[in-house]
């Protein structure tokens, strides 16, 4: 549900990926690749396609490039699908979010902030506040705060697992309901290609 040839006018013409444009750029032997040169580069290098939906998904922006089934002038057997294929897109957005690799997401950067925020807290009330008679006690809440962030680490790294399964679960379903739907003829998936994004300046 990623459109190659969007993926490919991203890549040459809008700046945050100009890194992967460099990948590419160093992969073809040329400055200025052509669009052709880029999908080319993005058959042969699957690597390129996984740096573009990571930079996406870092960035709140969809790899999801298809937009809703209108459901005006199906009959009812297609109109059920559009609207089961619908629903699952709608989870599919939602959730997109877990594809990023834990080790990369916001969540850990958030814990890693906070428990710098409680060591420094421990070192003031210590050194500047002058309870050095219970720093015993600061430090032992320290050591129960680190047990804390780890413990959520854990659980939030679980739950990334978890609803990446399902993501990679329900864009299987998607994707064959809507091949079913081009087969019987109820849609053209050229007609549900959303070509950019409008969250690019």
């Amino acid at each position: 549900m990623t459109n190659l040839d969007r993926v490919a006018r991203e890549i040459k013409d809008v700046g945050l990926y100009d890194l992967i444009l460099q990948d590419v750029q160093r992969i073809v032997g040329s400055e200025h690749p052509t669009l052709q040169q880029i999908r080319r580069v993005l058959d042969t290098h699957p690597e390129i396609l996984k740096d573009y939906k990571q930079t996406n998904v870092e960035y709140n922006l969809s790899n999801l490039h298809l937009r809703e089934i209108p459901l005006e002038g199906l009959d009812a057997e297609c109109r059920e699908m559009a609207n089961a294929f619908n629903e699952k897109l709608a989870v599919l957005r939602v959730i997109e979010k877990y594809t990023l690799d834990f080790a990369h997401s916001s969540t850990l950067v958030i814990i890693f902030s906070v428990e710098f925020f409680v060591l420094f807290s421990v070192q003031y009330f210590i050194v500047l506040l002058n309870l050095k008679d219970y720093q015993w006690y600061i430090y032992g809440a320290f050591a129960l705060s680190i047990v804390a962030a780890w413990w959520y680490a854990k659980r939030e790294q679980r739950k990334y697992a978890r609803e990446n399964a399902r993501f990679e679960r329900l864009y299987d379903e998607a994707l064959a309901i809507l091949e079913k739907m081009e087969e019987r003829g109820c849609v053209k998936r050229e007609d549900l290609w959303i070509m950019e994004s409008d969250e690019h300046v």
